[in-house]
């Protein structure tokens, strides 16, 4: 896997991730609302901080099982299923007719945005399972390149943040909807497509490993 690869699919990943309905998005509508656009870039900040020091913390503890090729194998194979079954479950949502781009303020929080980014992505339960599968797998892989990989990684992941939580505090700032349900839709549908194949490569990959 090069390291173009390994951005995009970060990013593709992260994006999908991002896009569905959720606290950090949430908590990005309040604060855009509360304090401008400023708001977006201290919330990624604050999510982009808490992960930067996870990625670093994986890194510094793969170090010393890196050769352990049955490790590997056996937590792609989980990310393989976390991803499919993420993907799944993005198109049933669909299908149910519960995913909605919903712009409406809600309850404001009392943490500053900074704050907010670091503790709402720490307390989601699908975060911490996201890092323990497929998060964890797909940086092994991109210790391959060392350290420069693991960035890549990093990064690729974290645009992905950018460029969704951004545009979510452009629309609630200029107060117009740019993006229908509809189209919302579609696009979740299409990561979520997405998702499932990524995730049959992961598995594929892992029983080979085995």
């Amino acid at each position: 896997m090069g390291l173009l690869e390994i951005f995009f699919i970060s990013m593709i990943v992260g994006f999908s991730g991002a896009i569905m309905p959720g606290p950090l998005l949430t908590v990005t509508i309040n604060e855009s609302y509360r304090r401008g656009f400023v708001a977006a870039p201290m919330l990624v900040a604050g999510h982009g901080v808490l992960e930067g020091t996870l990625v670093i913390l994986l890194v510094l503890g793969l170090d010393r099982i890196i050769g352990n090729h049955l490790f590997f194998a056996i937590v792609g194979i989980l990310g393989g299923l976390f991803l499919t079954w993420m993907g799944i479950d993005m198109v049933l949502e669909i299908r149910k007719r519960k995913a909605h781009l919903d712009l409406e303020l809600h309850d404001a929080r009392r943490t500053g945005p900074f704050l907010a980014g670091l503790t709402t992505s720490l307390s989601n339960p699908y975060w911490s399972l996201w890092w323990a599968t497929f998060g964890l797998s797909l940086l092994g892989r991109s210790l391959d390149h060392g350290w420069f990989g693991g960035v890549t990684f990093y990064v690729g992941h974290l645009m992905a943040d950018v460029i969704w939580y951004f545009f979510i505090s452009f629309l609630v700032v200029s107060g117009k909807r740019f993006m229908s349900d509809r189209v919302y839709q579609w696009v979740i549908v299409g990561c979520g497509t997405f998702l499932v194949v990524l995730g049959g490569r992961f598995i594929a990959d892992g029983l080979l490993a085995i």
